[in-house]
């Protein structure tokens, strides 16, 4: 395994509070990594810094040694929260932009998937139901052979069966040389494909280990132990 990202005694702050506390962390390849943090903990912050939206107050982040700019732009894939995709686009234009924006895009691959789900590739965006604009979405993210995939809520506001595609697809299509960091809320619906959990709590990192440690240790779910961590 080799290391994807660093981050070394990470500070954003936004005004006389910090959304980022001395965040201290290493992700290695090879792994599926939950994300998990109450509203505000500074999860977004921190995504936001690894794709070079944001530059930090204090500390250094570094994605294969190179600070977010151009050169990790060809390192990382990113599902934000929201699409940024234009409605009026059909998939096989968007499809068509990003193989564009991307030379390691898998052109055939995004096809594939498309196809198998029955969609059309003249449909419109915004003709697609939520859970089909969704799968869109992070079917471009996996389509491309990155080294960090950064997943936004990928599964939030779809329904279960929606959720089970989105997983299959995540833990199906990676390079797996490459490392995926899931930001949600819905433990328990991805549990069950991470290797390893960050808590974060307050901008600052609370625990960071691996599912099979936390089980052994704790005697309990992730769920159950973020439940106990984050209660109010």
């Amino acid at each position: 395994m080799s290391e994807i990202l660093r981050c070394d005694n990470i500070y954003k702050s936004y005004g006389a509070k910090p959304a980022l506390n001395g965040v201290t962390l290493t992700v290695e390849s090879g792994k599926i990594i939950g994300l998990l943090g109450p509203n505000g903990a500074g999860k977004t912050t921190l995504i936001k810094l690894i794709n070079g939206l944001l530059t930090p107050t204090s500390g250094a982040l570094t994605i294969m040694g190179n600070t977010p700019g151009v050169k990790t732009k060809t390192l990382v894939s990113y599902l934000p929260d929201v699409s940024y995709l234009n409605n009026w686009m059909t998939v096989e234009k968007i499809v068509a932009m990003f193989a564009d924006f991307y030379d390691d895009f898998r052109f055939d691959l995004a096809y594939e998937m498309i196809e198998r789900l029955g969609i059309d590739r003249k449909e419109r965006l915004k003709s697609l139901s939520k859970g089909n604009k969704e799968k869109v979405c992070l079917i471009l993210v996996m389509s491309r052979s990155a080294k960090l995939y950064v997943l936004d809520e990928p599964i939030a506001g779809v329904d279960p069966a929606t959720r089970d595609y989105i997983i299959s697809t995540i833990i199906n299509n990676y390079n797996p040389e490459a490392s995926v960091l899931i930001s949600t809320h819905l433990i328990s619906d991805i549990e069950s494909v991470l290797d390893d959990v960050i808590f974060i709590k307050d901008g600052q990192i609370v625990l960071h280990d691996t599912v099979d440690q936390i089980r052994e240790a704790h005697g309990k779910s992730v769920d159950d132990l973020f439940r106990e961590v984050f209660k109010w």
